[in-house]
């Protein structure tokens, strides 16, 4: 059967949409992409040109072989990766509970965990700097480490909670009449399927973690303890930019979010889907 030329119509005025908002978002990166390869002077050429004569890796050479550049991936990548495991472990055992018992001030405790998942971080500065300065928290890994935590929990434990609503309690039950406990019923029966809810979590609460400015600006004072965007925001000098250096450090940080992604996308799209439902 012929397609009807209206039909027709839709589709091409479809696929010329997606074309022209897929180039319309790859052209930015594409452009970052491409004056990392350059130096300074040519980034600024016109006509603009993708690929010019003075290609180079000069700028991934500077910042590969500077120890306080790869100083900032190596504080990037212990924050992230340990708030997250501690945002997994936290939000996993509190959205047990709200999934499958009845206590007391249950409705309150989620109103508390929606609230602050609701709050804008920045109104929360001040405070929370003279906090982190009390106890004696500043500039450490610590000090960051709680803090990202105080922002990605509420929203692990939401979408933990959604998820494990999904899973039938006939599964803890059968663990209870062979005689095991509710931690065994957590973590022998429902951690293995609930892989999907975890990846999505553990991405999105990587993915805060490594973008972070703010706070990573305000709670640290040392070179020593600061985190890539941090480092990219250090290379804009008083009379110049390091434009070719900024965008390749940018490229480099793009690197762990992208694979993250790449690698975890059937999951992570399978949990955000499961996990949006109401606790």
């Amino acid at each position: 059967m012929r397609t009807p030329p209206k039909h027709t119509g839709k589709k091409v005025a479809v696929i010329v949409a997606l074309v022209v908002g897929a180039c319309f978002s790859a052209l930015p990166v594409v452009w970052m992409l491409s004056s990392s390869f350059k130096s300074n002077p040519e980034i600024f050429e016109f006509p603009p040109r993708l690929i010019t004569p003075g290609f180079s890796f000069d700028a991934y050479t500077t910042i590969l072989t500077d120890p306080t550049k790869l100083r900032f991936f190596f504080n990037s990548y212990v924050i992230a990766l340990a708030v997250t495991a501690l945002s997994l472990v936290v939000a996993v055992h509190a959205a047990y509970a709200f999934s499958r018992y009845e206590f007391w001030g249950k409705k309150t405790i989620n109103v508390v965990v929606v609230s602050v998942q609701a709050v804008p971080p920045i109104t929360l500065l001040i405070p929370y700097f003279g906090l982190v300065v009390a106890l004696k928290l500043y500039n450490t890994y610590q000090g960051l480490i709680l803090t990202y935590m105080v922002f990605t929990l509420p929203y692990a434990i939401i979408m933990m909670t959604g998820y494990f609503n999904t899973l039938p309690k006939e599964l803890d039950e059968a663990v209870k009449v062979d005689g095991a406990g509710p931690l065994t019923a957590l973590w022998r029966i429902l951690m293995p399927i609930s892989v999907p809810g975890l990846v999505s979590v553990g991405v999105y609460t990587f993915m805060i973690c490594w973008n972070e400015f703010l706070f990573a600006l305000t709670l640290t004072r040392t070179e020593d303890m600061r985190t890539v965007p941090i480092g990219i925001q250090l290379l804009m000098g008083q009379h110049s930019y390091e434009w070719n250096e900024m965008m390749a450090m940018s490229i480099l940080g793009c690197i762990p979010v992208l694979l993250l992604f790449l690698f975890f996308q059937r999951y992570f799209i399978g949990g955000m889907t499961a996990g949006a439902v109401k606790i």
